[in-house]
């Protein structure tokens, strides 16, 4: 009997250690991705959305099937790098990046971890990749033609504001992406004969009054905000500002709407993050990031805010009424 009774015991033990084994060559096959936001949880919640939105269409359960890392630089450029060496020492099968410096501290930092970007910048003109249809290396993704729309941006502007001449633009100067966008916003202005007139700040103090009082001196009648990692911590102070000068406000995403910013037009941002989770799927599925063309995006939103027209005394023409995509009033 007493044998009999170590021998269950023994089969127990067996069955019980063959489960552990079981379940922990199961965990280690849950693949794990690095995403990194250059804004704060907050503004960056509806990049994780969209993200999480496409894993989900995908067949992904986060937290079963699939594990993210979700790193923030919340405005701050010094944490990119350690941010970044961060997730690749935790051995993620994939990184996610969203800003410039993110990319190319990953580019620098590694060859083989499979690298999907979401850029507002051309991934072509900035040494990302080789070509968008053919990226090279390990880095693939998605271009938000952020920059592209800058003519388009100051177009709708002189439409809203047709004795516009003078547009001040407020950008960070320690972001390498911002000096990219402010140089083809003066290509675009020159096209358009409006003139620019720099607001530039820089963190972590921004001098907010100290810009705009440059706009006012400078005869600014209308404010183009770019999109940086520190700009977006500010979205409310920013609208304020603008809405306190009677300043009609272009921000690059409609996020900054709801924050009391005129208008805005990009590419859909959620979309955008959504298609991001169909790269990831596929590499995770085996398709190297050289062999997946850099996507451009195909919908683009103009948001346009009625209450803060109201607060400045603009007047929307009907003509730019009907073509926004969404109005909020």
């Amino acid at each position: 009997m007493a044998r009999k009774t170590i021998t269950v015991v023994w089969l127990i033990a067996l069955a019980l250690a063959s489960f552990r084994l079981a379940d922990a060559q199961q965990q280690k096959k849950v693949p794990r991705i690095g995403f990194l936001a250059g804004g704060d949880p907050n503004f960056s919640a509806f990049q994780v959305e969209g993200f999480r939105r496409g894993l989900r269409d995908l067949g992904y359960l986060e937290g079963e099937s699939i594990q993210v890392e979700y790193r923030y630089a919340e405005g701050k450029q010094d944490r990119i790098p350690s941010l970044v060496t961060e997730l690749i020492q935790l051995k993620v099968d994939v990184l996610l990046l969203v800003t410039l410096p993110a990319i190319r501290a990953a580019k620098q930092a590694t060859k083989t971890i499979p690298i999907v970007i979401v850029t507002a910048q051309d991934p072509v003109a900035t040494g990302i990749v080789d070509s968008l249809a053919h990226p090279g290396g390990n880095i693939t993704g998605l271009t938000r033609l952020t920059r592209e729309l800058s003519g388009k941006r100051l177009e709708l502007l002189q439409e809203l504001v047709p004795k516009i001449s003078r547009v001040g633009v407020l950008w960070d100067v320690d972001d390498p992406g911002s000096a990219i966008a402010f140089k083809q916003y003066e290509t675009a202005a020159h096209a358009l004969k409006i003139q620019l007139q720099s607001m530039e700040v820089r963190g972590p103090d921004p001098d907010w009054d100290g810009a705009f009082e440059t706009a006012a001196k400078g005869r600014a009648n209308a404010l183009i905000n770019i999109r940086s990692s520190m700009l977006i911590r500010y979205p409310k102070r920013i609208a304020d500002l603008a809405i306190k000068r009677r300043l009609p406000s272009m921000c690059e995403g409609s996020d900054y709407i709801e924050a009391g910013c005129l208008m805005s037009y990009t590419s859909d941002d959620t979309e955008n993050f959504r298609r991001a989770a169909y790269y990831v799927d596929k590499i995770l599925k085996g398709t190297k990031p050289a062999d997946l063309p850099v996507e451009q995006p195909t919908k683009f939103e103009f948001v346009i805010n009625l209450k803060t027209a109201k607060q400045i005394g603009l007047a929307v023409p009907q003509s730019v009424l009907y073509r926004a995509d969404r109005v909020v009033k």
